[in-house]
């Protein structure tokens, strides 16, 4: 009996083995994009090894209304879901090269968003204690999500930058502090705002992915600024390798003064007012920025007005579920494109997406005190389902 099975054992095999080669040719070519993704990726080391080689999206609609292709990169993709996983990721390894952290050490930073998130992330997985200081203006889902991630959490009052108590410098002194107590391990206030550690990580990674993606053919540039990381180290690496023919703009909420700055050649006026998106838009000009904003090509000043359009147009539209500043972007994008003309391609960042913000950007109640409730076009309003 044993033996009259065997034959028929061996066709199952065979079967299996041909449709299993069969299935895996069909899955090659039907995700052939997929696939060599997956191979040059392979298997990282660590979450820190996820960080970056973000995809970039085409969308669709802002592309076909230009004549242009606008293009989006995706760091919404990356672990700690924003862009700043990229800055708080080289911030730690120039703290790690200088020999200022040792194992078991402390990463102290002053941030209200995303670069505490990415600290927190990134300290877990190298084994870092993690403290934040942060304006008590935030709200407690924010705190609660970096302890949840393992951060010592200090709300302070919200200060000028000028003034002693403000949280960036509060941040350094308890960093100097454990330093003085534990030299052993050591403790960096890592500074994301001066720190051209954070704009490094754009001309390495940023820069060279976007060059790649595109195969050189990209046009444009533009994001928007806070610490200036992004936009300075991006415009760095596209500039130096395209011989300067790729052009960058700067793109500025209102309550900035960087739009004005670039615009008038250098002229710093007084900041005033302030607009919803958050992590954007400065006061004066970083360490990150400044030896890049003379690269520029020009500014763009986006109203709160058009970046709520976007966002409801992105998520219509595109499917995507984006924070105001990567909306603010896609506006800027859609600006320059059509400053350009047709057949250009323009690449902006969609830095985050929207959960982290949605109690409010899709909030009846808080659109209209903010005045913004009529800037959406009717058709779009289906998408206001909280009170």
């Amino acid at each position: 009996m044993a033996s009259a099975l065997r034959p028929s054992v061996r066709r199952f095999a065979t079967t299996a083995v041909r449709a299993a080669s069969a299935a895996s040719t069909e899955a090659s070519t039907t995700n052939a994009y997929g696939i060599r993704v997956s191979q040059a990726q392979g298997v990282v080391d660590q979450l820190t090894g996820a960080i970056g080689n973000t995809p970039l999206i085409r969308l669709r609609h802002l592309s076909e209304q230009t004549g242009c292709n606008i293009l989006g990169k995706a760091e919404f993709q990356n672990p700690g879901g924003s862009v700043k996983d990229r800055a708080a990721l080289y911030v730690v390894k120039d703290a790690e090269e200088r020999g200022l952290l040792k194992p078991g050490g402390t990463v102290v930073e002053g941030t209200a968003g995303n670069t505490g998130i990415g600290l927190a992330h990134v300290c877990r997985a190298r084994g870092y204690r993690l403290v934040i200081y942060m304006p008590n203006t935030q709200s407690q889902g924010k705190i609660d999500l970096l302890r949840l991630l393992g951060a010592e959490v200090y709300p302070v009052p919200a200060v000028a930058w000028e003034n002693p108590e403000n949280y960036n410098w509060q941040a350094k002194r308890h960093a100097e502090r454990v330093q003085g107590e534990d030299p052993e391990r050591g403790a960096v206030w890592t500074n994301q705002f001066d720190n051209v550690a954070n704009r490094r990580a754009h001309v390495e990674t940023t820069g060279p992915e976007i060059w790649a993606q595109t195969e050189g053919g990209v046009d444009a540039f533009t994001c928007a600024t806070g610490t200036g990381g992004t936009l300075a180290g991006t415009t760095r690496y596209l500039k130096d390798v395209s011989g300067g023919k790729v052009k960058s703009f700067l793109a500025d909420p209102p309550g900035s003064v960087l739009y004005s700055y670039v615009s008038s050649g250098g002229q710093l006026k007084e900041r005033q007012g302030g607009s919803i998106t958050e992590g954007i838009g400065q006061g004066r000009v970083t360490e990150n920025l400044k030896t890049e904003v003379d690269e520029l090509d020009g500014a763009l000043t986006i109203s709160d007005e058009k970046t709520i359009e976007m966002v409801y147009r992105c998520l219509d539209e595109e499917g995507l579920y984006l924070g105001a500043s990567s909306a603010l972007n896609v506006v800027a994008a859609k600006e320059v494109a059509e400053k350009l003309g047709p057949n250009h391609t323009v690449v902006t960042v969609l830095c985050d997406g929207a959960y982290r913000y949605a109690d409010r950007l899709f909030s009846g109640k808080w659109l209209e005190s903010k005045k913004l409730k009529d800037a959406i076009p009717e058709r779009l309003r289906r998408y206001i389902v909280l009170p």
